[in-house]
């Protein structure tokens, strides 16, 4: 059914009910009446991620998001989406060995920012999303240049996210200094920070903040959204 959402998730489950929800509301938004999403939900456990990310093991990671996204394609999905920023590492890889389209998260952010005109933005999420390759090279695509936060405050959000978030655990007492974090990349010239974890908003809000914040979540279920109802 080419209308059929196949969402991968689990990475963690708390981003994961907040993607169902955010779809299925804005889908009746949009269309009104008892009208929601049709989609199919592949939640991968988490601890089998933890235990390769420790290893290092990104192939046998890949592995385990190519089978979920198979079997989401076996079960009639018409799209892949990946719930997670981080799991974008293996977006490029991903569209090469499926034959279905993927709603790509750093594509979404990127129209995004660019409507509003901005060129320089700060990026917060992962280790691997901040400081790996993957989630700049698309946004330069689109003529984005993002800046990470100093060591110390990496350090710090991929603890956070790591040992509470992927959790369901959501400390208001870190929204302090995650708020600090994002102020020292607008000293240093971003226009908008980029919450490029599907925690963070959970976290992090745009009433905190006078800096405009980029909710990847939200934004991701927008592009959602608009593939779904444009294919029914």
């Amino acid at each position: 059914m080419k209308n059929l959402i196949g969402l991968i998730g689990g990475t963690g489950y708390a981003s994961t009910v907040e993607y169902y929800t955010l779809i299925n509301e804005k889908v009746n938004a949009r269309l009104g009446g008892f009208e929601y999403a049709r989609c199919l939900v592949y939640s991968l456990n988490y601890s089998d991620i933890n235990k390769l990310n420790e290893k290092d093991d990104l192939d046998s990671i890949y592995l385990l998001v190519l089978d979920a996204a198979r079997t989401l394609q076996a079960a009639g999905a018409g799209c892949i989406v990946l719930c997670a920023n981080t799991l974008h590492l293996f977006a490029d890889q991903l569209e090469k060995d499926l034959p279905l389209p993927l709603i790509h998260i750093a594509d979404a952010t990127a129209l995004r920012i660019r409507e509003d005109g901005f060129t320089k933005v700060g990026l917060l999420g992962t280790k691997r999303t901040m400081l790996s390759d993957f989630y700049h090279s698309r946004l330069k695509r689109y003529g984005i240049e993002a800046i990470v936060p100093n060591e110390d405050d990496r350090d710090f959000i991929e603890k956070t996210i790591r040992q509470e978030m992927v959790k369901g655990i959501i400390k208001e007492e870190n929204t302090p200094r995650f708020l600090m974090i994002m102020d020292e990349l607008q000293h240093n010239g971003a226009r908008g920070i980029i919450l490029g974890c599907t925690e963070i908003p959970l976290l992090v809000k745009q009433e905190h903040t006078s800096v405009k914040l980029y909710d990847t979540t939200e934004i991701h279920a927008d592009a959602i959204v608009n593939f779904f109802v444009g294919r029914l």
